[in-house]
């Protein structure tokens, strides 16, 4: 099997149908906020692969990647099923929408984009910024985090899946109060790009991860 062997540290449930898998970090491993793996494993003997974003403001000891759960999936049941002392294989970091210490930010996130955001976010405050998070959901993850991150002083702002006016006026009042990142599929990365630019703003200069 390509990429490089690592140990799964632990599985926590983190949302509805979401869960944090913790993997141990392997020599010379170095990654941002906002960068992807692609993580390959074999259940059943047979290989699959899946790109995710790691929802872990550093890289230490190990680091995290958010998995959202398909029960139709033939991947992510099985990851959500593991106990700790297994192994999958990684390759990467890919990507180049990363945030590295560099000032304040607002991080969007729709869906399974909310590892990254969150993890944006938390890098943000941890060296002394500013950071928001609008987050499109209608079963929210990580909100334990994102709650935390509140207390501390960030702003965070949850929306109703589909509810776009509040999406565009989120994006209108916030979108000036940092560096812009976006995470998330195609519908959702587009209304934030056309948000900001109804609110005068150039959707060029936000940094947005696409995730298809």
């Amino acid at each position: 099997m390509d990429g490089t062997p690592v140990t799964v540290a632990s599985v926590g449930e983190v949302g509805p149908d979401t869960v944090a898998l913790e993997l141990e970090t392997p020599a010379g491993f170095d990654a941002l906020p906002g960068q992807f793996v692609l993580l390959r494993a074999a259940p059943e003997d047979e290989e699959i692969a899946r790109h995710y974003t790691l929802s872990s403001p550093t890289v230490g000891e190990t680091f995290e990647l958010t998995v959202g759960i398909d029960p139709e999936g033939d991947l992510s049941p099985w990851l959500a099923g593991l106990e700790g002392g297994e192994t999958v294989h990684v390759e990467g970091p890919f990507g180049r929408i990363t945030y590295d210490d560099d000032g304040d930010v607002v991080a969007a996130a729709g869906g399974p984009g909310v590892g990254a955001g969150v993890a944006v976010a938390e890098a943000a405050h941890e060296a002394g910024h500013d950071a928001t998070v609008i987050y499109q959901a209608d079963e929210p993850a990580h909100t334990d985090r994102l709650e935390a991150l509140s207390d501390a002083g960030a702003t965070v702002v949850f929306i109703d899946d589909g509810a776009a006016e509040e999406l565009a006026d989120a994006i209108a009042t916030h979108h000036e109060d940092g560096q812009v990142y976006a995470f998330g599929f195609d519908d959702f990365v587009t209304a934030v790009a056309d948000a900001i630019e109804a609110a005068g703003g150039d959707p060029d200069d936000a940094l947005i991860e696409n995730f298809g």
